[in-house]
């Protein structure tokens, strides 16, 4: 892959660039007509306008917090649970190919289950309180840190497990030495992409039934037609994920601070 030349103050202003270019592309296709029509109907996309005015009056009020509160709980809790799991079984799955082999056709099997069929049946066993929002949020997380961290452990060179034991090392120390470097960064890149798995969880739970959280706004808002809302909170969702995915990132560059790439930064 080639490496990113690129400055970072260059690359931020590029990518405010292609927010801006497409809010712009919005806002001209839902307010000003073409040949007397509009691109982007005010009825089915709102405005950027008005969608800004609808977030700032959320936020101006108290019952968005509540929401976002409880959204935020179930997120976290799904990716808390769901990552610590899929580190744990992959782990345990990679260094026992016996148990591997035997569960591989159920694992796959679950995978394949569309998570939507599932919400109801966790609804149905756990009620509309947040662990029903929770326990699909980590059917999303789990498998995508399970594969991951378990392809990381399996990709680990022969020719270093060979030395590290002629060097007498013991199962705890090729754990804490050789398998856990090797599947950190495989488990960092599936974090980046389970926070979004994990908030989907939630808010899929909120949507399908619930009283409280971001995905109960945006039905609610769905239910009466206000296109406004549901983009205000869309737009909510977005920048949460991305709030939370620069933490994991941070948290990933102090973790992996040893590999070649971060040392070479500057």
């Amino acid at each position: 892959m080639t490496e990113l030349s690129v400055s970072r103050p260059k690359l931020i202003a590029l990518q405010v660039l292609v927010a801006v270019l497409l809010i712009g592309f919005w806002h001209v296709g839902s307010s000003v007509p073409i040949f007397g029509v509009y691109i982007l109907p005010k009825f089915f996309f709102s405005t950027p306008g008005d969608v800004a005015m609808r977030i700032v009056k959320l936020f101006s009020g108290t019952m968005i917090w509540k929401h976002l509160w409880i959204t935020l709980t179930e997120t976290v809790l799904a990716f808390v649970i769901g990552s610590v799991a899929g580190v744990v079984f992959g782990f345990w799955f990679a260094r026992r190919p016996l148990v591997a082999a035997v569960f591989d056709p159920y694992l796959k099997m679950a995978n394949a289950l569309p998570r939507v069929v599932l919400a109801p049946i966790f609804m149905l066993w756990l009620g509309l309180g947040i662990w029903s929002k929770v326990a699909l949020g980590v059917t999303l997380v789990f498998f995508i840190v399970f594969f991951n961290v378990y392809q990381g452990v399996k990709e680990v060179s022969p020719a270093v497990l060979a030395n590290a034991r002629m060097l007498g090392m013991n199962e705890r120390q090729l754990f804490r030495h050789v398998y856990w470097p090797s599947a950190l960064s495989w488990m960092f890149s599936s974090l980046h992409t389970s926070v979004g798995f994990a908030l989907v969880g939630a808010v899929v739970g909120e949507y399908l039934g619930s009283a409280a959280g971001l995905g109960y706004l945006i039905h609610e808002a769905e239910g009466v037609f206000d296109v406004t809302g549901v983009f205000a909170g869309m737009v909510i969702l977005a920048a949460f994920v991305l709030l939370v995915d620069a933490v994991v990132t941070k948290v990933e560059n102090r973790l992996l601070v040893w590999r070649p790439d971060a040392a070479g930064r500057t």
